[in-house]
């Protein structure tokens, strides 16, 4: 018996050496999820994703998938949030993850990407449809990814808005359609996180993504500090260009006049293929996105559950 008990301390020894060495990352979302998402969404069958297109449809009919086999509810009664473009139809796809506290879950966070894109482009070798991978494939991919695991984790104080936009490449459309209509329903927004061309690294900054209209608020700091490092940066381009005010983060800013503002890897430094057929699945860094959707999860989790709104307005 003594013999076994000195082998049983040895073995529980060496694996507590090896978990403390090499910890084991549990739940983490995988570079192959990613890519699953990544390759349908870009695949010539969606035709580019321009809005109103049976190409779009497919995306749609996707994303909802996706929601449903992971037990998010629809926001609204189906998962569409039906808008007009003159006689053009669009659907954002929104739905829910109720938070689990009494009073917090009375309170939002939405996580939102646009799913459209621009259809056909200059044809290049042959090939005239745009997919939009990095453009944005990248973005809702780590809206999908994240959705799931937070939807199967369940540990949200506050409630979660899970938005895909459509109409961002026609003016934005889509997301100033929800923006205003959770307004009539007096929607208490803590902040907005928006995902965008976060399909690719930056080779020579001391970041590794950047939060558009850095200086509106200290939600790079916050997140920073959940995640552990000084991941999230300032993009002196995102500034020259103002792309705070170029995408879907800024209609809830304008209506709810809270943090909404957009995550990315990708300020057009260092991507040379935005609006452009080669923006194509192949182009991306899968290791690059699979580490920042991760990345995400403390960051996420911190902003649904702290006791406060910690991440606020610095400037108007």
């Amino acid at each position: 018996m003594k013999r076994i008990g000195a082998v049983l301390c040895l073995i529980i020894c060496i694996s507590c050496k090896i978990s403390v060495d090499n910890p084991i990352k549990r739940n983490e979302i995988s570079i192959d999820q990613v890519k699953e998402h990544v390759e349908f969404l870009t695949s010539d069958a969606l035709q580019g994703r321009n809005t109103g297109t049976t190409g779009i449809e497919m995306a749609a009919r996707y994303i909802e998938n996706v929601f449903t086999k992971n037990n998010i509810k629809p926001y609204f009664e189906t998962f569409r949030d039906t808008f007009n473009i003159k006689d053009i139809v669009g659907y954002n796809i929104v739905g829910i993850i109720e938070g689990n506290d009494p009073k917090l879950k009375d309170e939002y966070v939405i996580i939102g990407a646009h799913y459209d894109h621009i259809g056909f482009k200059t044809k290049v070798d042959n090939d005239s449809i745009a997919n939009g991978a990095n453009d944005n494939a990248a973005g809702t991919t780590a809206v999908l990814a994240l959705a799931k695991y937070l939807a199967k984790e369940k540990m949200n104080k506050r409630s979660i808005i899970i938005a895909l936009f459509s109409g961002e490449e026609l003016g934005l459309v889509g997301s100033e359609h929800l923006a205003e209509k959770l307004n009539k329903r007096n929607l208490n927004l803590y902040t907005m996180l928006n995902f965008e061309m976060i399909g690719v690294p930056f080779k020579d900054r001391d970041y590794e993504a950047f939060v558009t209209g850095y200086d509106l608020s200290n939600m790079a700091q916050v997140m920073n500090n959940s995640i552990g490092s000084n991941y999230i940066g300032r993009s002196e381009v995102a500034i020259r260009y103002n792309l705070f005010k170029q995408s879907d983060n800024y209609a809830f800013y304008q209506v709810f006049r809270v943090p909404s503002q957009t995550i990315s890897s990708c300020d057009l430094s260092n991507y040379d293929y935005y609006h452009h057929v080669d923006d194509e699945a192949d182009k991306l860094d899968y290791e690059h996105m699979t580490k920042l959707i991760n990345k995400m999860i403390p960051a996420i989790q911190n902003i649904c559950n702290s006791a406060t709104k910690e991440i606020k307005m610095t400037h108007e």
